[in-house]
């Protein structure tokens, strides 16, 4: 299947008082037509970075220092910014993380769904405030009449994200990019955003890149998977194979740390240490550290790159988990 987005070589950099923070290094990773690919990782480890790449939306002290990133044909780091209005919106959405602040706080509901309508499209304001109002009753909005007179800060953290999905699915896009769209919600909505991300993905033929920490969500809604570890991607995998034989020691240890409903007296063993400083990475595995699996040649050489250790399994290791050791 022909891939719709494919980031190569991304290379992230913040300037602070601090230093530079490397956010990104050498981030490759793709997302197939018509599929959910996840992106899993720690908090702190680039994930957001990354989806705010994409969409053109990094704050002035970033420097894009290598990569690109392919969207049908187009570049999106050397596209125009004119080109890069019309896509967002229309072509590919985001749903961020924090959906109350991400709102407009001084404008309400209504006006903020009806902008994206009439930027992307022909439609009247007349026609535009009906399309809004449906998408919101699509959502799970029993009152989308009073919900676009309403301001975000009246509205619930659920029903936030609610009218953000909605704002996000309003023009149908080919690339949803959904940055923990559930997190700190309730399992039932919860549900809800996953089934309708579903439904965009089987109704519409779309993509979707899901950022996420939550290993359930992955193993629910991914085709693929991306594992990040201090803005190095270390593993990518179909999410079988992921699941049942992790080969970098990283996303071993993730799924260690999991409980099991088919294995209730599995003993947990939480991931020891703490992520490096984003600002003094090493040279060497970044993960170097934390792993069970380190020797010589991870000390010495500079870090792996990714490579095919099974058909359409990629991991950057130089000494990876064998099957033996998962048993």
């Amino acid at each position: 299947m022909a891939d719709l987005l494919t980031v190569e070589d991304l290379t992230v950099s913040f300037g602070t008082s601090a230093g530079r923070v490397k956010a990104l290094n050498n981030v490759s990773l793709s997302v197939p037509a018509g599929e959910v690919v996840c992106v899993v990782g720690e908090s702190g480890s680039g994930k957001s970075t990354l989806a705010l790449t994409i969409m053109g939306l990094l704050p002035h002290n970033t420097e894009v220092s290598d990569g690109r990133i392919m969207y049908c044909g187009i570049d999106l780091l050397r596209a125009e910014p004119e080109q890069m209005r019309d896509l967002r919106g229309r072509e590919i959405s985001l749903v961020f993380q924090d959906a109350q602040s991400a709102l407009n706080p001084i404008e309400a509901i209504g006006p903020q769904l009806e902008e994206v309508i009439l930027a992307h499209s022909n439609v009247t304001l007349r026609g535009a405030n009906q399309m809004a109002q449906d998408m919101l009753f699509e959502m799970g909005m029993a009152d989308p009449k009073r919900i676009m007179g309403q301001f975000p800060f009246a509205l619930s953290g659920g029903m936030c994200q609610r009218v953000m999905m909605a704002m996000a699915l309003i023009m149908r896009p080919k690339l949803l990019i959904a940055d923990e769209p559930t997190s700190g919600l309730d399992v039932t909505l919860q549900a809800e955003i996953l089934h309708k991300i579903k439904e965009l993905v089987k109704d519409h033929n779309a993509s979707v890149l899901l950022i996420t920490h939550d290993m359930g969500v992955v193993a629910a809604m991914a085709n693929k998977v991306g594992v990040i570890y201090a803005g190095n991607v270390v593993e990518t995998s179909e999410v079988v194979p992921l699941f049942r034989r992790p080969q970098h020691p990283y996303t071993w240890s993730l799924l260690q740390s999991l409980p099991r409903l088919d294995d209730p007296g599995k003993r947990i063993e939480p991931l020891p240490g703490t992520p490096p400083d984003m600002i003094k990475l090493p040279e060497e595995c970044p993960f170097l550290p934390r792993c069970f699996k380190a020797r010589n040649q991870c000390r010495t050489d500079p870090k792996p790159r990714l490579f095919e250790l099974e058909t359409g399994h990629m991991v950057a290791c130089f000494n990876p988990v064998i099957p033996e050791e998962q048993d």
